[in-house]
């Protein structure tokens, strides 16, 4: 990740227009904000959430609430609660994302 030509700024997430992506299961809210090439993301995942594809964009992600399960295509999976972040480049590993309780998550990419 390279960043450049972005000017220092602060986000208020709570004025950020929260918008709906329904699942397989269950719904995503994003508050999504562009800086550059950058794409941030404060991503709310309802309880019983499950993603509607295989995601082969690279991200940093953190947990910041809840908890949040990750499959590999190649049949891995990954559970992170609060506190805990993974990271993938683009095209690397195919993923999916689930959750039973709901998570909140900040993801950059």
């Amino acid at each position: 990740m390279h960043i450049s030509n972005i000017p220092f700024g602060v986000t208020d997430w709570s004025k950020i227009e929260r918008i709906e992506h329904r699942g397989e299961s269950g719904v995503a809210f994003w508050r999504t904000q562009l800086f550059g090439d950058l794409r941030v993301r404060m991503v709310e995942y309802s309880a019983g959430y499950l993603a509607d594809h295989w995601c082969s964009k690279g991200h940093v992600l953190l947990c910041l609430e809840g908890e949040l399960h990750t499959e590999l295509e190649d049949g891995r999976s990954f559970i992170l609660s609060a506190g805990m972040s993974y990271q993938v480049a683009d095209q690397a590993e195919p993923h999916r994302s689930s959750t039973a309780l709901g998570a909140k998550l900040f993801i950059v990419d």
